[in-house]
């Protein structure tokens, strides 16, 4: 068995433009969105490990926030969540899998938790 290291963000309320209904179109709606990022894993890590032995979380953020292109609607929340994997396979050659939760949180009427997740491996 291999050891392995997932990167995890959870719970980014990010606003994108989204939606296929006319009154979804025109303005960005809320989404939650969590980030499981599986990443080839040293053999050891020690208490003077540098940074870049792993990945800095704050490139998750960016994947699934600053990195989506403004003014840019996207038809269906699997294109936004297929962007944000591709994102970070671009970004480092170690990154193995990306997981990507979506909640459309504007359709949820008893904090019920809608969306999809989108798993992709590097080809």
């Amino acid at each position: 068995m291999e050891d392995s290291l997932q990167l995890e963000v959870h719970d980014l309320e990010v606003q994108v433009l989204t939606g296929i209904y006319s009154e979804e179109t025109h303005l960005p709606q809320p989404l939650r969105i969590s980030l499981t990022v599986d990443m080839v894993c040293p053999k050891r890590f020690a208490p003077d490990t540098p940074l870049s032995a792993s990945k800095n979380y704050l490139d998750l953020k960016n994947a699934a926030t600053t990195a989506l292109p403004p003014g840019v609607h996207f038809t269906l929340i699997e294109g936004v969540a297929d962007h944000i994997c591709e994102t970070l396979f671009l970004q480092d050659a170690r990154v193995l899998r990306v997981m990507v939760k979506i909640v459309k949180l504007a359709i949820a009427e008893a904090d019920e938790a809608i969306g999809v997740t989108l798993v992709r491996h590097r080809r």
